[in-house]
């Protein structure tokens, strides 16, 4: 992955609460490779009429370009599906703000290159109104804020899924980056108890 440390780039104001998995990707487009991308199929219901016509109105579709979406409260909600991830990052976007996610769907989100910014909800509202005629925001994870919409506004992330997202790290990289600890604890307990080893050729 990508490092994430500071990114500028226009948001997309979304008013909407509790946006869920299956909204965020209908299950009946999860059957294609991700290779083709899921792009398309972000918010589909939500962003197309009965006809499949795009509705202008519908903010996704309003801010084109934008690689920032601001959203209400419990955004993620649902199922697991890591294909809703797919669908945001696949669309461009690389940072959703929100007061709060559902947890699977921001664990994802980080192991992605995603990053889920909690903020206070009057602070979502104040992004919300900002973004009304459309913007730039900037969000830097070094420092935990956001720029771009008045005084700058603190966000939340997870220590570790902070350190993972700054240095472009999956699980696997998190683990080797503690490679000298993990041989030194090995050595000691190989010394400790060396009937608990098991042999080598």
């Amino acid at each position: 992955m990508q490092p994430f440390v500071t990114l500028t780039a226009p948001a997309c104001p979304l008013p909407l609460s509790n946006v869920d998995t299956d909204q965020l990707i209908p299950a009946r487009f999860m059957s294609r490779p991700r290779s083709e991308g899921y792009g398309d199929f972000l918010l589909h219901d939500l962003r197309r009429g009965e006809a499949g016509a795009l509705d202008p109105a519908f903010p996704v579709n309003a801010y084109p370009g934008a690689g920032i979406l601001v959203a209400r409260r419990n955004f993620g909600c649902g199922s697991s599906r890591e294909a809703a991830v797919y669908a945001l990052a696949d669309f461009g976007f690389a940072c959703v703000i929100a007061p709060s996610f559902g947890d699977i769907f921001a664990s994802n989100a980080v192991n992605n290159g995603l990053l889920p910014a909690t903020v206070e909800e009057a602070e979502a509202e104040t992004l919300l109104a900002a973004l009304e005629r459309g913007g730039e925001l900037t969000v830097d994870l070094e420092r935990q804020e956001i720029r771009g919409a008045g005084a700058p506004i603190r966000f939340a992330v997870d220590p570790v899924w902070r350190t993972k997202l700054l240095n472009g790290w999956d699980d696997v990289d998190l683990t080797l980056s503690h490679a000298e600890a993990i041989a030194a604890f090995a050595a000691r307990d190989a010394a400790a108890r060396p009937w608990a080893q098991l042999p080598r050729d």
